[in-house]
């Protein structure tokens, strides 16, 4: 049953800063393991020669615009049952925790079969050639009916996050993660009794490691915890959570699929400087989750913590957790600052023996993470106020991040400054950016403590 948390912990009282480490510590294991996925399967298929390495390369951007539908509806999902939890209105939270479950589950089916349905003029348009097609199709074909387990199980994990509990979702990913990674060899090289599928065991082995993932977050979910109920909610239900739901879900998804899209121009101008400046900027770009993986769990944790508050009427909590995090964020990505900074010699030579490759990851080094900080507040702002229910507001800073401050500064940099301008116009764009959202932050939480201060007087 739903009730303070889902592990019997509450969000609404005790120490912030306790409430916060012992959400985020197991979310840092599970965004390690979300992050594998994809290296695991790029590192096999990269065996079975260059054009099965191609063939993954092509289908990248449409497993990620599945993955932004799944982060986004998993963030509306908490930000809605995150809140009755906190107003102590759990069998709401249990109505919203059911119907975000079916609606999930509706949406993934519907994408999927739209994605299966014009699969080969979308990857004819990006460039892929028939014999790229034949592997391609080998690839998703199998990945596309199995995309909807992973929507699903984003989703549920996403409630049991809104419930307090971080742990569960997070082993839940490691042992799918670790799955993925034995049957990955099997099913691709056929070892022992397994058949060799090749590319397509790549995608089976995802898709196994997923439904054993989908049926024991089923099991817990409905049978053990009992948060999603067996029977089918009312039209009204359907209606009031799906629609608070999808009014901070659909933004969300919106705003995460600005990073792949920014990402493409940032590529595009580092070409201007050559190979070497495209792949020493490649290099960072990978380097980069890893670098702010303490940001990126941070931005799970926290949202439950401030939307359970949110429902509490204990705005106080949430404007102190906002700032607990973002201090601490600064801090931490100024000491990995340091230590990428320290070692930027040795990490180029590991990638690269070229001296032109290397001088530009060294620069990168140098320059790119002293934002990587700012980027915290930035996305922990995001992440806030979409826990605060303001989903738009969180959209526009996306949209200003990426199109009004980074790129155009970046490019300007260039401009002038080559390669050393391109980075620092990032680095000032994260900066601007990281004000704005500081004060976009402060300001919307200014007027729900104004609403609440008139509502009490009422």
């Amino acid at each position: 049953m739903i009730q303070k948390s889902s592990n019997g912990n509450t969000l609404v009282e005790g120490s912030i800063q306790q409430s916060l480490i012992r959400m985020t510590m197991p979310m840092i294991i599970g965004m390690m393991m979300l992050f594998t996925f994809s290296l695991v399967d790029t590192w096999f298929i990269s065996f079975l020669g260059t054009e099965s390495l191609a063939a993954i390369s092509f289908t990248f951007p449409i497993t990620f615009t599945v993955m932004s539908l799944a982060i986004g509806l998993g963030i509306g999902a908490s930000a809605v049952v995150a809140k009755c939890v906190g107003g102590s209105e759990y069998e709401k939270a249990k109505e919203a925790a059911t119907v975000i479950n079916y609606i999930s589950l509706s949406l993934a089916v519907i994408l999927a079969f739209t994605l299966w349905l014009f699969m080969e003029p979308l990857f004819a348009l990006m460039g892929a050639s028939e014999e790229l097609m034949v592997l391609i199709r080998q690839y998703m074909y199998v990945w596309f009916p199995g995309s909807v387990l992973v929507v699903c199980i984003m989703t549920g994990n996403s409630v049991l996050r809104a419930c307090g509990d971080t742990k569960t979702p997070s082993m839940l990913m490691a042992a799918a993660g670790l799955a993925n990674a034995i049957l990955d060899p099997l099913l691709i090289f056929g070892v022992g009794p397994f058949p060799e599928l090749g590319i397509q065991g790549a995608a089976w082995a995802t898709v196994l490691a997923w439904s054993m993932g989908f049926t024991y977050l089923v099991y817990l979910l409905v049978v053990k915890q009992e948060i999603v109920a067996r029977a089918i909610p009312s039209k009204e239900a359907f209606r009031t959570s799906g629609r608070d739901m999808l009014r901070i879900g659909v933004p969300a998804a919106g705003a995460n699929m600005m990073t792949p899209l920014a990402a493409g121009i940032m590529t595009g101008i580092a070409a201007g400087f050559g190979g070497t400046a495209v792949a020493a900027y490649g290099v960072g770009a990978r380097l980069e989750p890893m670098a702010t993986l303490l940001v990126l769990a941070m931005s799970s944790s926290l949202p439950p913590l401030i939307s359970q508050n949110l429902g509490a009427g204990r705005l106080d909590r949430v404007e102190e957790a906002y700032r607990i995090a973002t201090r601490f964020i600064v801090v931490w990505q100024l000491g990995i600052y340091l230590v990428l900074a320290l070692t930027a010699p040795l990490i180029a030579t590991l990638f690269s023996d070229d001296p032109g490759v290397t001088e530009a990851i060294r620069l990168f080094l140098w320059i790119m993470p002293l934002g990587y900080g700012l980027q915290g507040i930035i996305i922990l702002t995001n992440s806030s106020l979409n826990a605060l229910h303001k989903p738009l507001s969180a959209l526009y800073l996306s949209i200003a991040r990426f199109f009004v401050f980074c790129v155009p500064l970046a490019w300007i940099g260039s401009m002038y400054l080559g390669l050393f301008g391109f980075f620092a116009g990032a680095v000032c764009g994260n900066f601007l950016m990281a004000a704005i959202s500081w004060h976009t932050f402060n300001r919307a939480l200014s007027g729900d403590q104004v609403l609440q201060q008139k509502a009490a007087q009422t």
